[in-house]
């Protein structure tokens, strides 16, 4: 897919075509269980679904699920069977919400409707200790930002979050060293590099928002990035963890030898989805059982 991801224009029809393709591949390669259950959610500012997977009812806990893209291509519907497959793990009920893309809807439309849908699972009842987050690629810089945003406005924060090859460095700066020492199979970082700036077109790539620090004493949930051995946002994964654990927070890095970028959400394309799902599963579950840790932000 290499060759074919770098030539795709970014116009309106090269968008399209980009769209149509990653939900094709998504839905052949980590289609929903059989039985999920999908409710749309129309609220307010809040746009997504819930996904549950067979036998999973609402309840008290929930997962807050914010899917990757470069903002630009994916959707709620893409990430179906992931969720789905999270669903069944963890035994709860996710949402995912479907924010604004760009080109169409530049920054801050995707991180205000990221804590949109969080506030809103918060006011439905459901006590931060009692919710978790999971992301991917893009996902990751908006569940980052959440969380730093949750720090400095005094709100809650989740039990825990886990991410998929998460995009942290929007310039993908830090995908293009790492792509030098190691080809990327997906994706170049000049081509993926156009995603992320459709939707910061026309802002300093240091304005905050959107280059995240962590700032000291940031009280952080803990957190557990998994990343493909293979893919060239490695390099982000490293630099988040690093992050995460020089502001006093709680991180766990895991790169999965020969796997490329978000292999959770291809079960039937990589086997070891199924093993790499299982660690997130029982990480969230025991953060829920015993919330450690936003306090104390045990390193």
């Amino acid at each position: 897919m290499r060759p074919l991801n770098n030539v795709v224009p970014m116009n309106t029809p090269g968008i399209w075509f980009a769209r149509k393709l990653i939900a094709t591949v998504m839905a052949a390669a980590g289609p929903p269980l059989r039985g999920t259950a999908v409710t749309r959610v129309r609220s307010g500012a809040v746009r997504g679904e819930w996904v549950r997977a067979p036998g999973i009812d609402f309840g008290k806990r929930a997962l807050y699920y914010i899917h990757g893209s470069g903002y630009v291509l994916c959707s709620a519907r893409t990430h179906r069977g992931l969720a789905s497959q999270l669903s069944k793990k963890t035994g709860l009920p996710v949402f995912l919400t479907d924010y604004r893309l760009a080109p169409e809807h530049r920054f801050p439309a995707a991180a205000d409707d990221v804590e949109a849908g969080y506030r809103w699972l918060l006011d439905r009842g459901i006590a931060s200790q009692d919710l978790v987050i999971a992301c991917d690629s893009a996902g990751g810089h908006l569940a980052l930002d959440l969380l730093i945003e949750n720090g400095r406005r005094a709100r809650p924060q989740p039990a825990a979050v886990a991410m998929f090859s998460p995009l942290i460095d929007l310039t993908l700066g830090l995908a293009a060293e790492q792509e030098r020492r190691q080809r990327d199979p997906i994706i170049s970082a000049r081509a993926a590099s156009r995603l992320p700036h459709a939707y910061t077109r026309g802002l300093p790539a240091d304005a905050p928002r959107l280059r995240l620090t962590v700032p000291p004493g940031t009280a952080l949930p803990p957190m557990l990035v998994q990343a493909g051995g293979t893919e060239m946002l490695s390099a982000d994964a490293r630099h988040l963890h690093d992050m995460v654990r020089a502001a006093g927070g709680s991180c766990e890095l895991e790169i999965w030898p020969g796997q490329v970028h978000v292999f959770q959400a291809l079960p039937l394309l990589a086997p070891e989805a199924d093993r790499a799902l299982d660690r997130v599963a029982d990480f969230l579950r025991a953060a829920m059982v015993s919330p450690t840790t936003v306090s104390e932000k045990v390193s």
